[in-house]
C-alpha cells in the first residue's frame, strides 16, 4: 500500500474533499495540520513549491493539490498509485 501524506488546514473545502476521496477508497494517510505561518506549511511549501493546501505526496513524490488528485482519479490513474 502506498504511503500518503497530505498537508491540510482547518476549514479548507479542498482539503476536506481530498481526504474524503482517500476515505472513500479506504486508504490510510498521514495528515499534517499546516495553517498559514506554521512550520508544517513551510515544509509543505518547501517540498511542493506551492503555497496552497492541500499538498499531497504519495510515496514521497509530490502529486499536487485537490484538483490534481481528482483529475488522476477521473483518468483512472489514482488507484494504480495507491496500490503500488
Amino acid at each position: 500500500m502506498a504511503h500518503i501524506e497530505i498537508y491540510t488546514q482547518d476549514w479548507c473545502p479542498y482539503c476536506v474533499r481530498a481526504k474524503g476521496l482517500f476515505d472513500k477508497k479506504g486508504v490510510a494517510y498521514t495528515e499534517f495540520d499546516a495553517p498559514g505561518g506554521s512550520s508544517a506549511r513551510a515544509e509543505a511549501m518547501s517540498r511542493s513549491g506551492r503555497t496552497s493546501v492541500p499538498q499531497i505526496f504519495i510515496d514521497g513524490k509530490h502529486l499536487g493539490g485537490c484538483d490534481d488528485l481528482l483529475a488522476l482519479d477521473r483518468a483512472g490513474k489514482l488507484d494504480v498509485l495507491l496500490t503500488a
